[in-house]
């Protein structure tokens, strides 16, 4: 590093694949799970599909939206409102395919806006943690 006339002034983890954004995530799942098996422990693995669910579809601060949406790039509809969603389908089954290319593109379109949008939240979100932490 004194090569290229670099100074060192942070250290990084021996692990460099973690950011830390694992561990808190794994601690807000951890949260999830003692809350909801409380004095029983042995069943935590029973509960594990429902905390992960409820992990992603809560809203996140940084980003200003919920995981699910972010991957999915739709709000997530709970088991209640599939069957409802399931038969609307089936009743417009008939559709045109250059329509439903369309709404394709558009689609994809608000995916890559609504993941811009995230990356500025988080960013900012960033910056005022930083101004605070200073």
């Amino acid at each position: 590093m004194q090569k290229f006339g670099v100074t060192h002034r942070l250290a990084t983890p021996y692990h460099p694949q973690t950011s830390g954004q694992v561990e808190v995530s794994n601690d807000g799942l951890k949260r999830i799970i003692e809350r909801t098996v409380g004095e029983n422990r042995a069943s935590w693995s029973d509960k594990l599909d429902d905390a992960l669910w409820a992990f992603r579809i809560a809203y996140k601060t940084p980003t200003g939206c919920t995981l699910y949406k972010l991957v999915y790039g739709k709000a997530c509809n709970l088991p209640i409102e599939f069957e409802h969603k399931a038969y609307w389908a089936l009743k417009h089954a008939n559709f045109d395919l250059q329509t439903a290319g369309d709404h394709k593109k558009v689609q994809h379109n608000e995916i890559n806006e609504l993941r811009n949008q995230a990356y500025e939240n988080s960013r900012i979100y960033k910056e005022k943690t930083k101004r605070l932490q200073d």
